[in-house]
Order: structure tokens, then C-alpha cells, then sequence
């Protein structure tokens, strides 16, 4: 299987939604075209964070959201939370010992490999300028991101926090950073528009 806007790359897998420009998922008439970043929550093992991520990556129309088993869309608590997100968002399994290929087939295709996690270099992420084509990297929920992905990845964004636990849920993260993204991208759209 193969989605238009991207192709999947070895052992990938997708569910197909949103393969058609003018009705996605079968029978939703599409309201607008998806976005260019691809959310990538390969590394996420939590059902509740990851039916939240395919929630909000549906309402901001992200291009794709990658998870490492496509059977997690199953459970009952996913279905609870995600509210039929999943029938309407492309969905990619990309297992995690695929992720770092997978990434680095990504980047060859012209998308720019960013993750959100807290290091030395990181952007804070209201600096950051989001390429139009975009692969964001969730971590791990408490590790974060690996070392040997976090030295494939082209930018790393911090959410800037003021309290004193130093890490946000990583659906909070995945979500605000969606977000960032779909404001600058609106913008663009605006400026040309002006």
C-alpha cells in the first residue's frame, strides 16, 4: 500500500485514509488538504498518548501520524479516546527498529527530521521556523528520544516550561508543537495572501 502524498519505505505500513484528495476515509468530504509534517510517536507506548496524538494530529490535519503497530487502533481504550480520529487520519507502522532508516528515507525525499526534546542545542520552539515538510520525533514517554535517533535528527525544539517538573505528557508535547507548526503555516498562507 502506498499513500500520494509520500511513499512508506521499508517495512512501513498504512492504513489508506485520506488517500484521496476530495473524500477521506471513505465518506467525510475533506475540508481542507493535509498539512506536510508527518508526527512520528513510533517510541510511544502508551494507548491513552498515542489515540490522543492520532486525535489531534486528525483536527490539525497533519500529513500522517507513524506508530510502531498499527493494532494498537484495536483496543478499546484507543477507540475511546480517539473518538474515530483513526478513520480518518493516515496512519503509518513504522516499527521502532525501522525508525532510524525509515528517517533517513525521509529526509531523501526532502523533509526536514526534528525532534521535541530538551538538549544542549535545542531551539526553544516559538523561535523555531518549521520547514513545510517536516518529520517530528516524539520520544519516549520519561526516556525521550535515543541517542543513536536523536544524531539523525536535523533540528531538536524544546517547549519552553516555567515550573518545576521538567518534561510535559508527550501527547501535550506532540500537540503543542502540531500546533506551532499549523500557526506558522497559517501565517504563511496569510502573508501570501496579503
Amino acid at each position: 500500500m502506498t499513500a500520494s502524498i509520500f511513499s512508506l519505505g521499508k517495512n512501513a505500513r498504512s492504513n489508506n485514509a485520506g488517500k484521496d484528495s476530495i473524500v477521506e476515509g471513505g465518506s467525510r468530504p475533506c475540508e481542507s488538504k493535509r498539512q506536510g509534517l508527518i508526527l512520528v510517536a513510533s517510541l510511544v507506548g502508551k494507548v491513552p498518548n498515542l489515540a490522543g496524538l492520532t486525535r489531534t494530529c486528525e483536527v490539525f490535519r497533519a500529513a500522517a501520524l507513524a506508530v510502531s503497530d498499527m493494532r494498537i487502533t484495536k483496543d478499546p481504550l484507543f477507540s475511546s479516546i480517539s473518538v474515530t480520529a483513526e478513520q480518518w487520519m493516515p496512519l503509518l507502522e513504522v516499527p521502532e527498529a525501522d525508525l532510524g532508516h525509515w528517517m533517513v528515507q525521509k529526509r531523501a525525499e526532502g523533509y526536514r527530521l526534528i525532534g521535541v526534546e530538551q538538549t544542549a542545542g535545542s531551539t526553544l520552539l516559538p523561535e523555531f521556523a518549521f520547514p513545510s515538510k517536516s518529520v517530528l520525533l516524539l520520544g519516549r514517554e520519561r526516556e525521550g528520544i535515543p541517542l543513536e535517533l536523536l544524531q539523525l535528527l536535523d533540528h531538536t525544539v524544546e517547549i519552553p516550561q516555567l515550573g518545576v517538573i521538567r518534561s510535559l505528557n508527550v501527547h501535550v508535547s506532540g500537540a503543542i508543537a502540531l500546533y506551532e507548526y499549523s500557526r506558522q503555516q497559517h501565517a504563511q498562507q496569510q502573508a501570501k495572501l496579503s
